[in-house]
């Protein structure tokens, strides 16, 4: 289980990096949903499965989801804590697919992605996700 892609950036200029900063309760450093005076619940980090994105035909950066990660249900982790590299973060909910992506990609992603779009997430410490990096789920204190 490990971090394949990150992307961030302003909204019109998605991109993907090697490394970011995350910043707890605020998001991730440099991109568009980086919340300077605190992020709501849920609204810090987003993550997809690269599984999802293969078979629905989308990049990382497509899918608007700043980390994508290769063998881990984002779905199973809402409720539950885990660790992304040295971050420890608290799955929030599941982040589906909306109208906007759906403009921005093709017709019929949003069903494609429905129950699968995603993961909105709290970030717990201040640290950096790096592609690469493992996804360790479980409570983060335990499992260092």
């Amino acid at each position: 289980m490990n971090v394949e892609a990150i992307n961030i950036g302003p909204t019109d200029a998605i991109a993907p990096v090697d490394s970011v900063g995350a910043i707890a309760g605020k998001g991730l450093e440099g991109d568009r949903y980086f919340h300077g005076d605190g992020a709501g619940p849920g609204q810090a980090l987003t993550l997809i499965e690269a599984e999802v994105l293969e078979d629905v035909g989308l990049t990382g950066a497509e899918s608007r989801r700043q980390v994508v990660v290769r063998g881990v249900r984002v779905n199973d982790l809402v409720g539950k804590r885990f660790r992304v590299g040295d971050v420890d973060c608290l799955g929030v909910m599941i982040c589906e697919p909306c109208l906007h992506l759906q403009q921005m990609t093709r017709p019929g992603i949003i069903e494609d992605l429905l129950h699968r779009g995603g993961l909105n997430a709290d970030i717990l410490n201040d640290g950096r996700i790096s592609v690469g990096d493992s996804v360790v789920v479980g409570d983060p204190v335990d499992a260092r």
